[in-house]
């Protein structure tokens, strides 16, 4: 969940969308101009696209909201499964707003395309391999239930050390580990001790990682929109502006999509029609929850 900020995950309908490897299942920051934020109240989640039922709604836990621009919506757009070509990020840059990129920690070109990220001074979060419910491989390193808490806190920290510099952290995959909240504590309590977030990509209604990241101290946001779990260009663009009109209504969102050709040729047009229209697109970092400290205290001491 993302309290005043928006992340991009677009569509008006509450269909399932399913996501490539596991898009929903029956599942930066190139900073061109920041704005001081101002506060507003937090709006609550939106459903996650690909599941026909709304998920519990907030969490009984104290929050500090990120303050939301008070002239319209901001948006986070986040840019999942990087890592396999470093030729992905040309086009996505060519955006012209700050986006944060997802890398996967075990990739072909992971350690370019994070090199190249950091030389553009842009958010790099870890795109963090875990268990789905439906079968699918998540790729290497991945975390798995039934694993130890401490196989699940060496492999977490494996896959940082292999995406240097990561700010953050948000679930590839993981709809069976992410309804997990022992293994989910694991893996949060890695973050707390390193200062990062957590971004729950929400690829399952059960998911408990946003609620869990919150009462174990880590800064965390929610998807709101998936872009992509469906690559036709139109299907693409109403995702889109159903971002836009939570954005718009909630004050903030945050999306999540792929570095498909059909993905990116969409946000290249509507993303200026977007701004022109006064949204504000920001980093992820921007719309995250911050704990109440003395929860998360009593949290960690649980």
């Amino acid at each position: 969940m993302i309290v005043g900020g928006v992340v991009l995950y677009i569509g008006f309908s509450d269909r399932p969308a399913p996501v490539r490897g596991e898009k929903p299942a029956a599942e930066k920051p190139k900073e061109s101009g920041k704005s001081k934020p101002v506060s507003r109240p937090r709006p609550k989640p939106a459903a996650p696209d690909h599941v026909e039922t709304d998920p519990q709604g907030t969490s009984e836990v104290a929050v500090v909201s990120a303050p939301v621009s008070p002239d319209g919506g901001r948006i986070a757009l986040v840019i999942d499964d990087l890592g396999r070509s470093v030729a992905d990020l040309d086009t996505i840059e060519h955006l012209d707003v700050p986006v944060s990129y997802a890398v996967l920690p075990y990739e072909e070109e992971t350690q370019p395309v994070v090199e190249a990220l950091h030389k553009r001074h842009e958010e790099v979060l870890l795109h963090l391999p875990m268990e789905p419910a439906n079968g699918e491989d998540p790729g290497p390193g991945a975390l798995r239930l039934g694993m130890t808490p401490e196989q699940l806190r060496q492999l977490t920290l494996a896959a940082l050390r292999a995406v240097p510099g990561a700010v953050g952290v948000n679930n590839h995959m993981g709809s069976g580990l992410s309804a997990d909240e022992r293994s989910m504590k694991t893996i949060l309590l890695v973050l707390a001790g390193r200062g990062l977030f957590f971004l729950d990509s929400r690829t399952s209604a059960q998911s408990v990682g946003y609620q869990t990241a919150i009462r174990t101290g880590v800064p965390a946001a929610e998807r709101q929109v998936f872009l992509d779990s469906d690559t036709q260009p139109e299907a693409i663009r109403a995702q889109f502006n159903r971002l836009l009109g939570l954005a718009r209504t909630r004050g903030a969102a945050v999306a999540i999509g792929h570095p498909h050709p059909e993905t990116l040729a969409v946000l290249a047009e509507e993303v200026p029609k977007a701004k022109a229209l006064g949204y504000e697109f920001v980093p992820v970092s921007y719309l995250l929850d911050r704990p109440d400290s003395q929860e998360a205290a009593d949290s960690s001491d649980e």
